[in-house]
């Protein structure tokens, strides 16, 4: 009985046959003001997709004592904040780390098929993956669905035969070897303070305090980047994780030091 009433007033919720034309949505008359979704008046042009907007600041660069990775943990969707706490930097093995910059589920996803790729790699060849191999691997991955959909912008960094490594690999497939890379929304800002006092000579001090320091003030002025600034370290013997400061705390480390 209760079965056949929930059945009957199913017309009445606006319930129709699955193989029923749909015209436009209507709102159940519940006494709420009535609005009717329409996929395209006359005159109207109906949006192509979903267009995404998505905003971060990363960065690596290579120096005498290896490759510094710094990246903030802002998440946002459009204007609103959805995380401060992200992980941008995915580590694939104990010598290799990628970056997220655009969208978190491609990078995240894509970055990880990346590590299951390079642990088979290993185990046929009895011998770790080069960064520029892993590299290669992900851009012919991703460069399959160009023009797809994908949003990614990732950094490849890490240390093999041939000493630090860093490659730019994004989602349409362009994958480019460099010394100093960063991507994201903030990388403007971020590039303002590495051109100033970026030196290939530098210290591991003086590194970690340069990248830290860029990605600060890429949070002070991008909206869409902040949260905490995440530093690692990719040496000879493996990368390590070196810092994770507040940028608040660092915004007022740097007023007094002024």
């Amino acid at each position: 009985m209760a079965l056949e009433s929930i059945v009957r007033g199913s017309e009445s919720w606006g319930f129709r046959d699955k193989h029923e034309r749909v015209d436009h949505l209507e709102a159940p008359h519940d006494g709420m003001p009535s609005f009717q979704l329409r996929p395209g008046d006359a005159g109207e042009v109906a949006p192509e997709g979903l267009e995404m907007e998505h905003g971060t600041t990363t960065l690596g660069f290579k120096f005498q004592h290896g490759v510094i990775v710094a990246v903030d943990s802002r998440a946002t969707a459009g204007s609103y904040i959805a995380s401060q706490t992200v992980k941008k930097v995915i580590e694939i093995n104990p010598y290799l780390l990628g970056t997220m910059a655009g969208g978190a589920a491609d990078c995240s996803f894509w970055e990880r098929l990346l590590a299951r790729q390079c642990r088979i790699y290993e185990l046929r060849n009895k011998e770790r993956i080069s960064v520029a191999a892993a590299s290669k691997l992900l851009a012919n991955m991703v460069y399959q669905y160009k023009g797809m959909g994908l949003s990614m912008g990732t950094m490849i960094c890490g240390w093999d035969k041939r000493g630090p490594g860093l490659y730019y690999v994004d989602s349409e497939g362009n994958r480019i070897s460099g010394s100093v890379f960063s991507v994201g929304s903030g990388s403007m800002y971020a590039y303002g303070v590495l051109d100033r006092g970026y030196r290939y000579d530098m210290s591991a001090e003086e590194a970690c305090e340069l990248a830290r320091r860029s990605i600060y003030q890429a949070t002070y002025r991008d909206a869409y980047s902040g949260g905490t600034v995440n530093l690692y370290h990719v040496r000879e013997d493996g990368w390590v994780r070196v810092s994770q400061d507040d940028v608040a705390d660092l915004h007022q480390k740097y007023k007094n030091s002024e």
